[in-house]
């Protein structure tokens, strides 16, 4: 299908100054987009004009824009990434706009997630949670032991499915309760799944979820929107898992 040209858009953009300042929507106008642009680039083009008219450019988070990084955090027209599924925002494209819509563009809103700048929040308690215990720290030997460790297939695909996880924050931004359940337990669940990981399996559910619990982030209510948002597809399972890996850990001690 030949790309066709957006003649007149409406950018309702969320802008704010900094953390402590309040901030509110601005709108812009933008013309004659290709629906082959991506909407990165749409913002691009905006930002040029901003730029050109003497207005502060939109601060917004982005990296690789291949789909891998998970920087591009945006909130569009209601659903984190936009209106498509199983993609990051760098991979929407402005076909899935019509010509003269409203566009509204929003950072992710979690109590965890402070805004630093306009479109770009603070995701540091991601980092934090991982820090906390996602990572196998013991000497499981050599290249050549690990690999002689037989792990069966479906184990191994879990695990996989699990750490495709790019920490993007979807599911906490498109949760009622900002929970950050589902990528604490794809973050457990990818090593709860190896040998490797069974080690510390215990002291990294408790300290893991302790972590997000003393970062701000609410709790699951398994209304199951994180797994629809997640650009990855991370299942719900993960959560079941990380529960019993969690309870496990407890009833030990």
């Amino acid at each position: 299908m030949a790309d066709k040209i957006l003649k007149e858009l409406t950018i309702k953009v969320w802008r704010q100054k900094n953390a402590k300042a309040q901030g509110k929507f601005e709108t812009y106008k933008i013309n004659d987009i290709s629906t082959g642009t991506s909407f990165l680039e749409m913002l691009d083009i905006l930002n040029e004009e901003l730029v050109n008219g003497g207005t502060e450019p939109i601060a917004f988070d982005h990296d690789c824009r291949e789909g891998i990084c998970g920087m591009c955090s945006l909130f569009i027209d209601g659903r984190a990434h936009g209106p498509d599924d199983d993609i990051t925002t760098c991979q929407l494209h402005m076909r899935k706009f019509e010509d003269g819509a409203t566009i509204t563009i929003e950072p992710w809103r979690a109590g965890a997630f402070p805004v630093i700048k306009d479109l770009i929040v603070d995701r540091t308690a991601f980092e934090k949670i991982l820090q906390s215990g996602g990572y196998i720290s013991v000497n499981t030997g050599g290249v050549p032991d690990g690999n002689a460790i037989l792990i069966s297939q479906d184990d191994a695909e879990e695990a996989m499915d699990a750490a495709a996880c790019i920490g993007c924050g979807a599911c906490v931004a498109t949760c009622k309760n900002s929970s950050a359940m589902l990528f604490v337990s794809a973050k457990v669940s990818h090593l709860a799944k190896l040998p490797q990981g069974r080690v510390e399996a215990a002291r990294r559910a408790k300290s893991m979820v302790a972590k997000m619990d003393e970062m701000g982030f609410g709790n699951c209510t398994n209304t199951g929107a994180c797994e629809v948002e997640c650009p990855k597809g991370i299942s719900i399972a993960n959560i079941a898992r990380l529960n019993r890996e969690f309870l496990t850990a407890k009833i030990k001690d």
